[in-house]
């Protein structure tokens, strides 16, 4: 049975909630990411920010990156799985919430992320196709 831990990436870095968001974009570049976990001075997940986060909610509001902190992006209560969850239920985390990006806990520990590109790289093409069928529905 395929749990969480197995397809996740684990070499994640999180974004601190008091860093600005162009450093927040500069991190992103670095790592050739599209999306950070923010994570608190407790060292927990607080949110995730997304380039189009930074694009949306900052600089098309004209706001500043350079002022603006990771934290004022974090809303709400981040969706996450925890990292020995079965596969079958990462997937249907990720369609209920229509999220292309999931936070692994272990401990309620930030230990990895799993994105759309690890669900294509460790599941059947049709599994895939119906996940991103359904994230993709514009309902």
């Amino acid at each position: 049975m395929t749990k969480a831990r197995d397809i996740m990436h684990g070499d994640v870095q999180c974004i601190g909630e008091h860093d600005t968001l162009d450093v927040a974009a500069r991190q992103m570049r670095d790592l050739d990411v599209g999306a950070l976990p923010i994570c608190g001075d407790d060292d927990r997940l607080q949110g995730i920010i997304t380039d189009r986060d930074i694009v949306v909610k900052c600089i098309a509001e004209n706001c500043d990156p350079r002022n603006m902190t990771a934290s004022r992006l974090a809303q709400g209560r981040p969706v996450t799985v925890d990292a020995d969850a079965d596969v079958n239920d990462v997937l249907q985390v990720m369609e209920q919430n229509r999220i292309r990006r999931l936070p692994v806990l272990d401990n309620r520990r930030l230990v990895g992320m799993i994105s759309e590109a690890d669900l294509a790289r460790n599941l059947p093409e049709q599994a895939v196709g119906h996940f991103v069928e359904v994230i993709s529905d514009s309902r």
